[in-house]
């Protein structure tokens, strides 16, 4: 698993949801440098502080995990994993709202 890419995510993410690296770090109860260091690649977090960090970030470990994720051999839903794999967690939300609304349409 690439770290950078991982940190990269996490970054997004927390930028997206608003918070400062220290208020996420507190949130994990890590310290501040560490998520520094997480962020930019230098270091891997554990399993719980992964899944401490999706928490707090209210991102499915799936949208963390995009980059290392293998392809699924059918070219239309790995296009709609590549667009996901690059939008943050905002725009997966409106794109998962829209793909729901229009499979409700669909199915009448």
């Amino acid at each position: 698993m690439d770290k950078v890419m991982l940190g990269n995510r996490i970054r997004l993410a927390r930028k997206d949801a608003g918070l400062t690296g220290e208020k996420l770090s507190e949130m994990c109860n890590i310290n501040a440098a560490y998520l520094r260091q997480i962020e930019c690649g230098a270091k891997m977090p554990s399993l719980p502080l992964f899944a401490s960090l999706c928490e707090a970030l209210d991102v499915s470990p799936s949208y963390l995990l995009a980059d290392a994720l293998p392809s699924s051999g059918n070219r239309d839903l790995d296009a709609l994993l590549e667009l996901c794999k690059n939008a943050s967690p905002q725009q997966i939300d409106l794109i998962a709202f829209l793909l729901n609304a229009l499979a409700q349409y669909l199915s009448r």
